[in-house]
């Protein structure tokens, strides 16, 4: 195949992440969100937020992170937040996607995609952490936007809250305290978290 055949190739496949479907409802409440959603509105936020990032960011490469790092749930599946005995087995799983979805583009396409999603996996950069901030934001914000349905169906705990967004503070402190104070706290209150 010529390089445009593999781009397309990679482009039709990617199509998939439009059936990945997750957890978090969207605004309204009446359906889950799916992992292609999930993947644009992280990227608008960030264009809308990156102000906040406790480091100096390249923009465009968080949003290019954000972008392709659940392309690998394709093959690997949507690996719930809270679902430990899945989370056991989401390195492997993922590692093996990443191989055969970004295998699909040109070969220096794939080592820059890939790196990028290794990069996003890693948080050593601060893109790589503000990424992630977004990451655990998003389904926090939509959560308290649905008066905790799918926290109340999961019967998630407060702890397993903060133990999701232990590391979400190092790439916005504001934007994580903010999310506490305006999305997480209310929802204890109204016992839509269980304590």
């Amino acid at each position: 195949m010529g390089r445009l055949e593999e781009q397309f190739e990679f482009i039709r496949e990617i199509d998939k992440e439009k059936f990945i479907g997750r957890q978090t409802y969207l605004s309204d409440g009446i359906r889950k969100e799916n992992d292609a959603e999930h993947a644009w509105h992280m990227a608008i936020m960030t264009l809308l937020l990156s102000e906040y990032a406790n480091e100096e960011i390249n923009v465009l490469k968080t949003v290019t992170m954000l972008l392709i790092h659940d392309i690998v749930e394709i093959d690997a599946g949507d690996t719930y937040a809270y679902d430990e005995a899945a989370k056991a087995t989401q390195e492997a799983r993922e590692q093996k996607a990443a191989d055969r979805i970004f295998g699909l583009l040109p070969e220096d396409q794939c080592r820059r995609m890939k790196s990028l999603w290794e990069e996003f996996e890693e948080r050593k950069t601060p893109e790589a952490r503000f990424a992630r901030a977004m990451d655990n934001i998003q389904p926090v914000m939509l959560n308290a936007a649905t008066d905790g349905k799918a926290w109340r169906e999961h019967k998630v705990r407060l702890e397993q809250i903060l133990k999701r967004n232990e590391c979400t503070g190092a790439g916005s402190e504001k934007l994580w305290k903010y999310a506490l104070k305006e999305f997480v706290e209310p929802n204890v209150e109204k016992g839509n978290i269980e304590t």
